[in-house]
């Protein structure tokens, strides 16, 4: 069993980050009977269910629909989002049987659409009583390294009024506990794989998780190595038409897998992926 599969149930977003690689395939919102159709295909093959890849899943209508059928078929279903629609939806969020949320903090430092002053306070009383409802949840400022982290001095202090307790290190270092089941989370900057993206070549040292800990299915149902493939740039196949097995044992697939193994990319795009080089050997 895997550990994550990406579902992507709609590529569409309300907003266009400076941090988000976007994609440029036709816009579309997965139905009921493909979501059905795929989970059923992904059952018994995965422990943890997200609900993106592209696009921003609070603006599926039935997102918490989806939510109990995922955790019907044996799902931990997890949702990232950038918190804009939470006054709109949050209600039936919570309603719904989340394993974890995550929510994008760093978000409106890229992008001035986040500028309401009532953002924040949205995200963070939703983030405590998710967390007092038993979810796991995550506030996520994956900004350092660039520009925008300038901005989370301020976050930061708001933080701290909101979340007086003290703020607990976790192990690892990249997170603090803020509440019961609430944490911090902190991350690089990093950038996506692109084609036109320099290359470390054929023999540079690379290694990820995708196809060992993870993979995608596209709202198309075409199925990719990792969570950053925004484009279906490595079509392992349809989800929609061959069953999750026999796409993972192609040999395009294979050749992937035991490629990392060797700590070598065998795909072109994987050389040009910034967020593959954290895990370069120094």
């Amino acid at each position: 069993m895997l550990n994550k599969a990406y579902l992507e149930i709609t590529n569409v977003c309300n907003f266009s980050c400076s941090f988000c690689h976007k994609t440029k395939r036709e816009k579309k919102f997965m139905s009921a009977e493909e979501f059905d159709l795929l989970t059923d295909r992904l059952r018994g093959k995965v422990q943890y269910l997200f609900f993106h890849l592209m696009g921003e899943p609070t603006l599926h209508p039935l997102l918490p629909e989806f939510v109990r059928k995922a955790s019907e078929k044996g799902f931990l279903p997890m949702l990232t989002t950038n918190g804009s629609l939470l006054a709109k939806c949050g209600d039936e969020l919570l309603a719904a049987p989340f394993y974890k949320i995550s929510i994008s903090l760093h978000a409106p430092s890229a992008n001035p659409a986040f500028a309401d002053k009532e953002y924040f306070d949205r995200c963070a009383d939703f983030a405590l009583r998710a967390s007092e409802k038993g979810i796991y949840t995550v506030l996520r400022l994956w900004n350092l390294g660039s520009e925008d982290e300038k901005e989370n001095e301020a976050i930061l202090a708001r933080l701290h009024e909101k979340f007086p307790e003290e703020w607990k290190p976790m192990r690892g270092g990249d997170s603090l506990r803020l509440h019961s089941r609430l944490f911090l989370e902190f991350g690089d900057r990093f950038d996506w794989p692109d084609p036109e993206a320099p290359s470390i070549g054929e023999d540079g040292d690379c290694f990820c998780h995708g196809l060992r800990d993870q993979f995608g299915v596209l709202v198309d149902g075409t199925v990719v190595p990792c969570c950053l493939d925004s484009e279906g740039y490595i079509s392992l196949g349809n989800l929609f038409e061959t069953e999750l097995d026999e796409i993972l044992a192609t040999p395009r697939a294979r050749e992937i897998y035991d490629g990392f193994t060797r700590r070598r990319a065998a795909e072109e795009l994987c050389r040009r992926c910034g967020y593959a080089r954290r895990f370069t050997k120094k």
